[in-house]
């Protein structure tokens, strides 16, 4: 080796040990914590990211961190009923799901995909177990309702989504008894009702209801923009619900953000100190949020930075 390649060497080796260092007390935040994330978008189909997401949750188990995984699967159910021939439709961007289209909602979130993330944590080193909110009674849901305005004649009517959901009661005794074996839980978005009717449900909804059932300390979810931004179309990274409020009547939060920060609030009002937009196409985006300085997407607390 020559003198030049020496200094080089030792350069990348002095940046893993200053790296190491400044992710120790963010290490020690959430030692024996509990952290739900929820995994979708393009960050589950892509593979690359993908074997990168389950290696970062591998890390944070590693680290003494208990991380829970809420997983979606739109794109998919959207494929699958696409080869079924069974048609779909939308309604204020939740699908509208009949019998036929809850039997496919569940054969692919609770099969293929959450066995599929399963598999890809297992392939990275960890422990993983699969289930959903049906499981031990894990989520006990009740029949989403939705109104709609007529803009014509201002009359509000009912809108039957069929068999899509919403949490009523999570009994996390399943989750619990996952996490001190030592596994991570990777939880489908599917509820049971009480007369025993399977519910699809939103799995922002659906983590966010889990979190707080479990007093998280941080809820991330996963998406493919970077978080909110402001009208410059700059990252906002610290929000509290007041600033939420004026930045929807003044536009700069607009469209499906404003439900998902709408939840975000409930959620941080019961209880979890963080919600944690970010985007889940950067590579280690969990692990670049929890473990350096200023994160990479926008947190939603009470009082600002925690």
């Amino acid at each position: 080796m020559s003198s030049q390649e020496a200094p080089d060497h030792e350069i990348g080796r002095a940046d893993i040990a200053r790296i190491l260092s400044e992710a120790l007390p963010f290490m020690q935040r959430y030692d024996n914590r509990t952290v739900v994330i929820k995994y979708g978008g393009h960050a589950m189909g892509d593979v690359t990211l993908a074997r990168q997401f389950a290696a970062d949750v591998v890390q944070l188990k590693l680290c003494g961190i208990n991380p829970i995984v809420v997983h979606g699967g739109g794109p998919q159910i959207g494929r699958m009923l696409d080869r079924l021939s069974i048609e779909s439709a939308f309604e204020d961007g939740l699908r509208v799901t009949d019998r036929a289209t809850v039997e496919v909602v569940e054969m692919v979130l609770a099969g293929s995909i959450n066995k599929g993330v399963v598999a890809d944590i297992q392939r990275a080193g960890g422990k993983a177990v699969g289930i959903s909110g049906k499981d031990g009674n894990l989520c006990i849901a009740r029949k989403l309702r939705r109104t709609k305005k007529d803009p014509d004649s201002n009359i509000e009517r009912i809108i039957d989504l069929g068999f899509v959901g919403e949490p009523d009661l999570i009994d996390p005794a399943i989750v619990e008894t996952i996490l001190r074996s030592d596994a991570i839980p990777v939880i489908a978005p599917i509820g049971v009702s009480i007369d025993g009717e399977t519910y699809n449900i939103n799995a922002d909804t659906f983590a966010g209801a889990i979190a707080v059932a479990v007093r998280a300390k941080r809820l991330l979810l996963l998406t493919d923009v970077a978080g909110v931004l402001d009208k410059q179309g700059e990252l906002i990274s610290e929000l509290v619900p007041s600033q939420i409020k004026t930045l929807c009547k003044d536009g700069t939060i607009s469209g499906g953000m404003i439900p998902k920060l709408e939840s975000c609030v409930m959620v941080v009002h019961s209880g979890v100190e963080g919600v944690i937009i970010l985007d889940g196409r950067v590579p280690h985006c969990v692990l670049l949020e929890l473990f350096t300085e200023h994160g990479v997407g926008t947190r939603i607390s009470e009082h600002g930075a925690t």
